[in-house]
């Protein structure tokens, strides 16, 4: 089996490292470079940046962020929000992220997944989902930072990415963000059996056995979490200790 990630996830808004809880009550946290460097020091496996506000207010990538983060992190780097254009894409990339991470614009306008895929490779491509509960077993699709509700099924948009060679999923659900009651497993459960490429579950971590509970009830392949680290309740090699106890495995800190 292979190891199992964790993903610190930064949160940036007007440039500093933001939390909040359903996409509200936002609190700033810290710089971005400096809380990338420390999670990198941690040893996580991945750090994802989000700019929380730039497709909502029509703003390009924080490529300055990118460029100095890079230069201090030694761990794969996902950078979304405002990735509009393949040139968007080829500039986050030389900035010296290793994937990016397309949400809204992935929506509006599918055939960016299939032109990122075929010129940087499915490796490079992540979609960013923001997903809420309909029904039993039913999930609808939102952009612009949970403020939209597009009203299209889930998993006939995990299937659709799929196929447009995207590399990875990254599925934030919007009922648990920030709310600490543990990742949403019936709709990590869905997507998961839906697709064949990676899912990192993203929106609820709360306490230590949230971790374990949400790879030994699905199949994800990473977990994502910010509140619980950024506000230092836990850190990565705590995680991954714990993950060891049940034997999970994960690439040692």
């Amino acid at each position: 089996m292979l190891a199992k990630r964790i993903i610190p996830c930064l949160d940036v808004r007007d440039g500093r490292v933001v939390k909040g809880v359903n996409f509200k009550g936002i609190k700033d946290v810290g710089d971005p470079v400096e809380c990338a460097y420390e999670y990198n020091l941690q040893g996580a496996d991945e750090i994802v940046f989000y700019d929380i506000t730039a497709s909502h207010e029509g703003r390009g990538v924080i490529l300055d962020v990118v460029r100095e983060t890079a230069k201090k992190v030694f761990v794969p780097l996902t950078v979304g929000g405002g990735i509009k254009t393949v040139d968007d894409i080829r500039n986050t990339l030389r900035a010296g992220a290793d994937k990016v991470s397309v949400n809204s614009q992935a929506v509006q306008n599918p055939e960016l997944i299939r032109k990122g895929a075929d010129i940087f490779g499915s490796q490079c491509i992540c979609v960013g989902i923001d997903a809420k509960k309909t029904a039993d077993n039913k999930w609808t699709v939102y952009i612009n930072g949970g403020r939209i509700d597009m009203g299209i099924d889930l998993i006939d948009w995990v299937k659709q990415i799929e196929q447009l060679g995207a590399g990875e999923i990254c599925l934030n659900s919007i009922d648990t963000d920030g709310v600490r009651g543990g990742f949403d497993i019936p709709m990590l459960k869905a997507v998961v059996s839906a697709v064949k490429i990676p899912v990192i579950a993203s929106g609820g971590a709360g306490k230590l056995s949230d971790f374990p509970d949400v790879f030994l009830e699905t199949d994800c392949s990473a977990a994502l979490a910010a509140s619980l680290f950024h506000f230092g309740e836990l850190t990565v090699p705590q995680v991954k200790a714990e993950l060891k106890k049940h034997s999970i495995p994960v690439r040692s800190v």
